[in-house]
């Protein structure tokens, strides 16, 4: 479930985001079809009733066209295989060997093909002493089935932290979390390998925003951070953050969850609730991209194509303004939803 900071900035965003559930179907309209021709990455709708709060994405490796997921708490120790072609569920995976999972924020592929899972979110804000990272292979094929997975102990070498997005490195392997709180969050790096031998110290190496989840770029030369209202590209060299920019991110209501196409050309990004969508935004300089003024982040590059893509909210030129007007105008009436409570309670 989404959590809001506490004080008057989480009053403000818990405010801002039922106004934005409100609105956002007024202007909208339906939500994202499938595209018309069947290729796979194209925005779609989870179809499956049992996933109503999908809280991170990663786009399989074994499998083209599918995507990874997972519900946010009191579900169980389920990852869901999702096909974009039709928004249908593929294939349910049971992890054993794993405890009971608390609030699972995050999902990521690292390069030995193995599916990380990340059960390190705290609404309680930082009052657990450690959090879990379950890990095990990709299933060769889609299907229902029981897998053993490996669980890691995290921990923190500044204190306990509230998180919801968790990172492998596509060529390191290494093991990053952003955690969030009221006046932003860090980034956190794990230890080169994890052990499940013993807890797995991850230290602060950056500073970060408010952060719902995030995704390495295919060529890991960049990291896209995404928050309520929001998205980030940032330069990625020798595990550490370079220059960032504002990366075009669609509207949603509840947004949660983002990830690259297995190619590149893409970011995808999800939200929570039943029937959820997926959008897709084309990053700059097509597939696999890390260069040029694009460089994978995420930023617009034309109209949208004909296979259904979209452009970010923010985005200038033809088919942007639409999404730019829109997001303008639901953030006014958001803004003057709440200063009209602000007005009422006084």
């Amino acid at each position: 479930m989404p959590s809001y900071p506490t004080g008057p900035v989480g009053r403000a965003a818990a405010t801002l985001a039922a106004a934005l559930a409100v609105a956002l179907p007024l202007f909208a309209g339906a939500g994202p079809a499938v595209a018309d021709d069947g290729r796979p990455d194209r925005d779609f709708t989870i179809e499956d009733p049992r996933i109503t709060e999908s809280s991170g994405l990663a786009a399989s490796r074994a499998h083209p066209g599918v995507y990874w997921t997972h519900n946010d708490s009191d579900d169980g120790p389920y990852v869901y295989a999702v096909d974009s072609r039709t928004g249908k569920t593929l294939a349910t995976i049971t992890m054993r060997g794993v405890g009971e999972p608390r609030d699972v924020e995050g999902i990521s592929i690292g390069p030995d093909g193995d599916l990380y899972v990340g059960d390190i979110g705290d609404n309680l804000d930082g009052t657990w002493d450690h959090v879990w990272i379950y890990r095990f292979p990709e299933p060769k094929t889609l299907r229902d089935a029981t897998v053993t997975a490996v669980q890691y102990d995290v921990t923190y070498a500044d204190g306990a932290r509230n998180a919801e997005a968790l990172m492998v490195h596509p060529k390191t392997g290494r093991v990053y979390i952003a955690s969030k709180n009221e006046d932003g969050g860090g980034l956190y790096e794990g230890p080169a390998k994890l052990t499940a031998d013993s807890p797995n110290v991850f230290r602060r190496v950056g500073e970060v925003p408010w952060v719902t989840d995030g995704a390495f770029s295919p060529d890991g030369t960049r990291l896209v951070l995404r928050s309520y209202f929001s998205a980030r590209a940032y330069a990625f060299e020798n595990g550490r953050l370079g220059e960032d920019r504002s990366v075009a991110a669609p509207f949603q209501r509840q947004a949660e969850s983002v990830t690259y196409t297995a190619d590149g050309s893409a970011l995808m990004f999800g939200s929570e609730g039943a029937g959820s969508e997926v959008v897709r935004v084309e990053t700059e300089g097509g597939p696999g991209s890390s260069s040029g003024s694009g460089g994978g982040s995420g930023e617009g590059s034309g109209a949208p194509s004909k296979g259904g893509d979209r452009k970010g909210a923010g985005d200038a030129g033809e088919g942007g303004s639409g999404n730019a007007a829109l997001g303008a105008a639901v953030l006014v009436g958001a803004v003057a939803v709440w200063f009209a409570l602000k007005r009422r309670r006084k």
